[in-house]
């Protein structure tokens, strides 16, 4: 296994490079419209976002990666641009929806790149479409441990659906905005570096629609306990497909700790810490980022689905709970080397 934590500033360096084209496309699949961001050449690369977002959080990263490869971000349905109906939000749903738009797309092989429930879609394509998955990236990825932001349980409870249009009306946006400096940095509730970004998020919710994916997707994932799902059980069967943890030290959405848990579950991975970073290392250090990013797909070849070899993983690798209570223990070990108070 690889870890590695880095003390780096935030850079302002910029590739120096021109950057490739991107551009926001629509395909109606399964009767519903879903918009995407799509350009570049060269193996493709499918870029996940995570709850409540949408594909706008790889504008960065994706005109430098389309210099290279191809690159698709999809808005998943119920955010951003793509149609909001009454459907199935399940991570298990949302990767059937992603092979299935890459079959539109005339794409079978690709590197899938994955952000906070983006990172737990990505690991069910993986699981439910091994042969489709060339690599796997997890950024502050959801579905490891139960532990996640107090304000996600709080709106995965009964009778939310009652209280978010008035949190999200025009007022209360404006008290919010008022009280932003001590909601920045308020002890367990408060988001850090996060929280500029995760404030537009939120008034965004002040749409019915958007709202109401929301809570649908909220409530497949999360519940007053904590996320209600785990990749654990699974993770060995990423064995032999080249896995890259990335998670911001001070992760106050999703705890540093989980992608520690992650790694010591998932055989030959990478992790790499971005000590000073949130929930989003990949906004916060973009010019990092790429270079990790970058260099692991420069440095690993694409995984090939061999049927007989994951029967054989299948009978074998999931007999034993043991190692779950293991990679505890060197989970802990791991995330000692990040600096106080991430």
């Amino acid at each position: 296994m690889r870890h590695r934590t880095e003390h780096s500033g935030r850079a302002a360096a910029t590739p120096r490079c021109f950057p490739g084209a991107v551009e926001l496309r629509y395909r109606v699949v399964h009767g519903y419209r879903r918009a995407f961001r799509y350009g570049g050449q060269g193996s493709v690369l499918l870029l996940i976002h995570g709850i409540g977002d949408d594909s706008t959080t790889w504008s960065g990263l994706l005109p430098w990666l389309a210099k290279r490869y191809t690159v698709i971000a999809p808005d998943l349905l119920g955010h951003g641009g793509s149609d909001k109906p009454r459907a199935d939000y399940a991570a298990a749903a949302y990767a059937c929806g992603m092979r299935d738009l890459l079959s539109v797309l005339d794409v079978d092989r690709v590197t899938v790149i994955g952000h906070s429930l983006g990172g737990g879609v990505a690991m069910q394509f993986a699981y439910q479409f091994p042969e489709w998955c060339e690599r796997l990236v997890l950024i502050g990825s959801g579905g490891v441990a139960r532990e996640v932001h107090p304000l996600l349980r709080l709106a995965s409870a009964p009778g939310a659906e009652l209280m978010l249009p008035f949190l999200t009306s025009p007022t209360s946006r404006l008290a919010v905005r008022l009280a932003a400096p001590v909601l920045r940095r308020g002890g367990r509730l408060g988001l850090g570096s996060d929280f500029d970004y995760g404030l537009d998020r939120y008034f965004a919710l002040a749409d019915r629609t958007a709202r109401l994916a929301f809570l649908r997707t909220l409530r497949s994932v999360v519940d007053r306990r904590g996320q209600v799902i785990t990749m654990l059980d699974r993770c060995y069967l990423t064995q032999g497909m080249p896995t890259l943890l990335v998670w911001g030290g001070r992760d106050r959405v999703i705890p540093v700790v989980h992608g520690a848990l992650a790694h010591a579950a998932m055989p030959g991975s990478r992790l790499e810490i971005f000590s000073d970073a949130g929930h989003f290392p990949h906004h916060e250090d973009p010019a990092r980022f790429l270079g990790v990013l970058e260099d692991f797909l420069a440095t690993t070849e694409p995984a090939e689905f061999n049927s007989a070899r994951w029967r054989a993983i299948l009978r074998h690798g999931g007999q034993s709970k043991a190692p779950l209570d293991a990679n505890a223990a060197e989970a802990s070990t791991m995330v000692s080397v990040v600096p106080s108070g991430a």
